[in-house]
Formats: structure tokens, C-alpha cells, sequence
């Protein structure tokens, strides 16, 4: 693994996040389990290698859960994703959260493959809902990775 420092965003990043987010989902916008979310808004963390931002993750908590809301690698296969993913389980479960989840969509096989590596579990699916969203946020395309039709949302989930 990278010697990667980890550390909140600040202020003075929010708009470097507006533009990540911009680059990666075609908007400064997500649009998840139906809600519309912004992630230059939310809490989150900045991995550095170096000087250099090479990952971020954003999330929210409502009760006792704590969502990713989007994750980035910016230097992939050096396991930034996952020491990200791991900081958030730690800072969720010392502030009282018993659960981490994230939505992901039927074409992100990658993320799937990642977030079960990591211990996550799928549980739920909701078939044929990204048409929706598209109505939200029509900068989500037809077809995704690997030429499989974006259509469906996959709620994966870890016990914290």
C-alpha cells in the first residue's frame, strides 16, 4: 500500500470536490436512493500522497448510519480506495454509527468487487429506478461500464 495521509477536507477544497465530482459523475451533483446530494457539501476525507490529493471519500450520517456518498481513487491499485473506506469505518464507529452503506448502480462491477473485498454485503436492489433519476440528473448515460445498460441500484452494507 501507498504511505497515503489522510485528512479532512477544508474549506479551501470544497471547489477542487465540485469539480472531482463534476469530472467523475458528469455533475457537481449524485443522485442517490432518490435523494439529490452534493458532494462539495458534505464531510469527508482527502488522501494525500505527498503534496498530492490522490483519493477522496464524502459521506453523511443520519441515525446510526454512515453513508458513502462518493469514493475516488485518483491513483488506482495502490489500495487508496480501501484506507479511505477503512478511516471513514473507524471515525463512523467512534462517533455511535453501527452500520456503513453506499448505493452503487448494475454497471459499476468494479465497485461491487471492491466494496465486497472489503466486507461489504448487497442488500437491496431496486431494478429499473436509475430511468428516475435520469429525470433528476440527465447527465446519467444510457450505458456504463464494460457497454452494460445503467438501469439498476444496488445497496451494499457493512456492520461497523
Amino acid at each position: 500500500m501507498a504511505d497515503i495521509q489522510i485528512r479532512p477536507i477544508t474549506q479551501a477544497e470544497r471547489a477542487w470536490v465540485a469539480l472531482l465530482s463534476s469530472e467523475s459523475w458528469g455533475s457537481e451533483m449524485v443522485v442517490a436512493h432518490g435523494d439529490v446530494l452534493f458532494p462539495a457539501e458534505l464531510d469527508g476525507f482527502i488522501a494525500f500522497a505527498g503534496e498530492e490529493k490522490s483519493g477522496l471519500v464524502t459521506y453523511q450520517i443520519k441515525g446510526d448510519a454512515c453513508e458513502i456518498v462518493t469514493l475516488n481513487s485518483l491513483k488506482p491499485n495502490l489500495g487508496i480506495g480501501s484506507q479511505l473506506v477503512r478511516h471513514l469505518a473507524g471515525i463512523a464507529r467512534e462517533i455511535g454509527c453501527t452500520r456503513l452503506w453506499l448505493v452503487t448502480t448494475n454497471d459499476n462491477t468494479n465497485a461491487l468487487r471492491f466494496y465486497q473485498t472489503l466486507g461489504f454485503h448487497l442488500r437491496a436492489l431496486r431494478p429499473d429506478i436509475i430511468a428516475e433519476y435520469r429525470e433528476i440528473k440527465p447527465e446519467i448515460p444510457l450505458i456504463g461500464e464494460n457497454g452494460i445498460p445503467i438501469r439498476d441500484e444496488i445497496e451494499l452494507e457493512m456492520d461497523l
